[in-house]
């Protein structure tokens, strides 16, 4: 059995060196040329999306008691203005 106050012979290995990392170029997104022109089939998506998204937030928004009693407001202004028009019509080929 050893010592415990003897030395320990032991090797001194040096560290290895982290590999470099690899510079990488950055995504080439697919709705985009090389040269960062959006491409057609990109553009129609998006308009697609957006016009998708109008849509369903429009029948959404109608479909809700809010929604309905803002309609309802508007129809009301409509024909409060139509006969407002009518009046001052009438009173110009009156007068």
């Amino acid at each position: 059995m050893a010592d415990e106050t003897e030395p320990i012979d032991a090797e001194v290995v040096p560290l290895d060196p982290a590999p470099a990392p690899v510079p990488m170029s950055p995504p080439v997104d697919p709705g985009y040329t090389a040269d960062g022109v959006p491409t057609f089939e990109s553009v129609r998506e998006k308009i697609e999306n957006r016009y998708g998204t109008a849509i369903g937030s429009a029948e959404l928004a109608a479909d809700t008691p809010e929604g309905r009693s803002v309609e309802e407001q508007y129809e009301a202004r409509q024909k409060a203005a139509a006969e407002r028009l009518e009046q001052i019509r009438r009173s110009m080929h009156d007068g």
